[in-house]
């Protein structure tokens, strides 16, 4: 018998082993071939190849009945179209098929019906790897420019051209966005398509790892200047903040709107130096009286706990009617809050700070006692009283001029 390579005698199929056979029962038996590898007592990668139709002989790998498919290292690779791949993707027998019923002058709905496969796909095989300058479908030429469009990895556009490469960094290095730079390419390029390109293909060249196409310091001629990417989610993606279930602001009752009915609280932390001390804040809607609650040892979400139920405590009960928090993870322990207190708490809507606006208008006026960047475990709980009873004594316009502290007391006087 003639060999041949190395005179060696090729592979012509031999007799299927007993291992071989039962991993293949084992498969239409519905195991996966991980499964029926470790059952058979096979190697993983072996299993793979007799899931495929492919047996291994010296260094090459064989269909059942003796056609090459690969050959490793040592040995010259066969084209990429005689490549075994996933059977989602049309064969060269299809494309062959394919191209037979398109010359008879059948439409892409029919082809598809005789090879089971969607419209949709013989559509964009016709219109992909056509030939480029007659137009005509050829199947082996087509088989070809699949297999290299399907080759990884990719050569990045920017990578193989040095022109639109240098347009990029220079809009870069004007402060331009990535998608100003895309737009404005194509106005400056309209009938040259080598020179378009989409703001998401240069955000990947800064950031993705293995790319490289720009360098990387001209991240930071983004506004953002960060260098990596970081994840976003929609609003309506967003994982709950606590584990507790929260009440969100949509959910507060109508009465709170209007400000008629007191008791509605909103509340929030001022934050010292380096975030490392804080203090409580807190205040009624209709009065704007405000309450601080002193925490010396830290703002974990067991401290603000602690301080707010021994704050909300001092008030009586026709005055807790509910209370409007954000998000922030001091409020971890906020279904403890409401147990303690009989008070619901409704948080805003993530980087919604004017959903609490009365909050944040005091939060700025307490800044002139607590300046940012200033260390607040210095201001006992006494100075904390003095602030919030000078803020309640003075005089506001909102109010007609008379004082949160006036407000209150003709409130509790029913």
């Amino acid at each position: 018998m003639k060999n041949d390579i190395e005179g060696r005698r090729p592979y012509r199929g031999r007799r299927p082993s007993v291992a071989r056979v039962r991993f293949l029962e084992l498969i239409e038996s519905g195991m996966t071939p991980l499964q029926a590898s470790r059952e058979v007592g096979c190697n993983e990668r072996t299993g793979r190849d007799w899931a495929k139709g492919i047996v291994k002989s010296r260094n090459r790998r064989y269909t059942f009945d003796g056609v090459l498919v690969w050959e490793t290292p040592g040995h010259p690779k066969p084209p990429p179209e005689l490549k075994v791949i996933s059977a989602r993707f049309l064969s060269v027998e299809e494309r062959i098929e394919i191209a037979d019923l398109h010359r008879q002058g059948l439409g892409v709905r029919q082809i598809a019906g005789q090879l089971n496969r969607s419209p949709s796909t013989v559509s964009r095989e016709l219109c992909r790897n056509a030939h480029p300058g007659s137009g005509d479908y050829r199947p082996w030429a087509a088989q070809r420019r699949a297999a290299r469009r399907r080759a990884r990895p990719k050569i990045g556009k920017l990578a193989q051209n040095e022109l639109l490469r240098r347009e990029v960094a220079r809009g870069l290095g004007r402060k331009w966005s990535p998608e100003q730079i895309s737009k404005r390419l194509r106005l400056r390029f309209p009938d040259r398509p080598e020179m378009h390109v989409t703001h998401e293909t240069i955000y990947q060249a800064l950031y993705v790892q293995g790319r490289g196409e720009l360098r990387r310091e001209l991240a930071r001629c983004l506004r953002t200047g960060r260098a990596a990417r970081r994840p976003q989610r929609r609003p309506d993606q967003r994982r709950p903040r606590f584990q507790a279930p929260m009440l969100m602001i949509s959910e507060r009752p109508a009465e709170v709107e209007d400000r008629a009915v007191p008791g509605h609280w909103e509340g929030d932390l001022i934050v010292g130096l380096n975030s490392r001390s804080a203090i409580a804040t807190l205040v009624e809607r209709s009065t704007r009286y405000v309450l601080l609650a002193h925490l010396p040892n830290g703002h974990s979400a067991e401290q603000v706990h602690a301080a707010l139920v021994a704050t909300i405590g001092t008030l009586p009960s026709h005055l807790r009617r509910s209370l409007t928090w954000d998000q922030g993870s001091e409020m971890g322990a906020h279904h403890l809050i409401t147990m303690a207190t009989d008070m619901p708490i409704y948080f805003c809507d993530p980087a919604s700070p004017w959903q609490r606006g009365s909050n944040e208008n005091t939060n700025g006026l307490l800044r002139q006692y607590f300046p940012k960047g200033t260390d607040l475990t210095r201001h006992t709980a006494q100075d904390l009283a003095a602030v919030a009873a000078e803020l309640n004594g003075r005089p506001r316009k909102t109010l007609g001029w008379e004082t949160p502290a006036e407000r209150l007391a003709a409130l509790l006087q029913f």
